[in-house]
């Protein structure tokens, strides 16, 4: 049996959890009569972005290189006989300006004018005993003729043809010996067969020479040449001489450069490729040619430019017409265009990169000209994300630029690039 005790604490127990109860039935029934909660929509709003209009490239594409300015003809001067310096010319300095075949300097002539006064005085000997023994010749003939008649031929030594060739021979070579005395006493004279300037000269008036002494180095204003790098890819896009093709083929290049702190801008043309790959760099080269880069022969130039002087070069590429060209910033990772649609809603599209630069791409493919492309980065690009175009587009449209006398040049099609 049940003590008292023992059923009045059962008691407790069975009423407490009966007041539990009660209570979460009260909280269920609380819970299932609450009003609904009123129902709001959660406003969205677009992403202000920049953008710019998808535009067509009407021109050909420009590939960038550097390279120095270096004249195309410079020579070592040296001394081709030897004798003391009587006359340096005042433009026989570094810096001088010459003419061609105008004297720079001049080698003590007196011992070659000795010299030739008597190479032309064994000369005269040599003709007047060829001339004795012409006349002896002929005197012997007569003589045989007179005495034998005609019907025996007379032999060389009667006719005395060994001492006449002798004779002729020593005129020869008298000859050879006053043509010798006169290039030696030109060669006293230093000059150059073209216009030019002096680089550095080494030696002073007074000094003695001998043939092979360095006088000093000059080279010729008539022409400089740069030797610019280019990548196999740079290449891709170029329509360039081949090695030994002599036709007019010959792209323009537009040179930049400073000189002095101004600004100077010049042109020249291709004139040739080397052929050869640079085995430590894997890069090609070619060589523009600038005609009177200093502007001392015709050209009126405001900014000469100087040997020696680093230029960047533009050079004409191939036809770049029909590709869609965008600034740089426009293109997305894995060769892909943010566009907005005509719901002002982003779209991805993926696009052939044909070219890309450092400022600009060349694309084609899923985009037509006029479509906006966005330049603004989006971190998590969803497409149909809402975008709202800031007023007007980007001022700043990427224009393709074409270096003169690209009319010249027929390009092939980027297409086939």
């Amino acid at each position: 049996m049940i003590g008292k005790s023992e059923g009045k604490a059962l008691f407790i127990i069975l009423a407490g959890l009966a007041m539990i109860g009660g209570a979460i039935a009260v909280v269920v029934v609380l819970f299932q009569m609450r009003p609904a909660p009123e129902q709001r929509e959660v406003p969205t709003s677009a992403m202000v972005v920049n953008a710019v209009p998808a535009r067509v490239a009407d021109g050909s594409f420009e590939i960038s290189a550097q390279g120095t300015v270096r004249p195309v003809t410079q020579t070592s001067v040296s001394a081709e006989v030897s004798g003391v310096l009587v006359d340096i010319s005042e433009k026989f300095v570094a810096g001088g300006f010459f003419q061609a075949n105008e004297i720079l300097a001049q080698i003590d002539p007196s011992d070659y004018e000795a010299a030739l006064l008597q190479a032309e005085a064994e000369l005269a000997s040599a003709q007047a005993r060829l001339s004795d023994e012409t006349a002896r010749s002929e005197q012997a003939a007569r003589d045989w003729e007179r005495l034998n008649g005609s019907d025996r031929t007379p032999s060389d030594l009667v006719l005395r043809r060994p001492q006449v060739a002798e004779a002729r021979a020593s005129v020869q070579a008298a000859e050879a010996g006053v043509l010798r005395a006169r290039r030696n006493l030109e060669r006293t004279k230093i000059r150059l067969p073209y216009t030019g300037l002096v680089r550095s000269r080494a030696v002073d008036l007074g000094q003695y020479v001998a043939p092979g002494t360095v006088l000093g180095v000059t080279f010729s204003v008539q022409t400089a040449e740069v030797r610019l790098s280019l990548s196999n890819r740079d290449l891709a896009f170029l329509d360039l001489p081949a090695p030994g093709d002599e036709s007019e083929r010959r792209p323009p290049v537009q040179l930049i450069g400073e000189v002095a702190g101004r600004r100077g801008e010049w042109t020249g043309r291709v004139v040739r490729t080397e052929g050869i790959v640079d085995e430590n760099t894997r890069l090609s080269y070619a060589v523009v040619q600038i005609d009177d880069p200093y502007g001392l022969m015709s050209t009126d130039r405001q900014t000469p430019l100087q040997i020696g002087t680093f230029v960047e070069a533009r050079i004409m590429g191939r036809d770049a017409t029909g590709l869609i060209v965008l600034p740089r910033s426009a293109l997305r990772q894995g060769d892909r265009v943010f566009v907005s649609d005509d719901e002002n809603k982003l779209e991805i599209r993926q696009v052939d990169v044909i070219r890309s630069t450092t400022d600009q791409v060349y694309l084609q493919g899923n985009l037509t000209a006029g479509e906006p492309v966005i330049t603004t980065a989006i971190p998590a690009p969803v497409p149909g994300l809402p975008i709202n175009i800031q007023q007007g587009m980007d001022a700043a449209e990427p224009e393709l630029r074409v270096l003169p006398g690209s009319e010249e040049l027929a390009g092939s099609s980027a297409e086939s690039s």
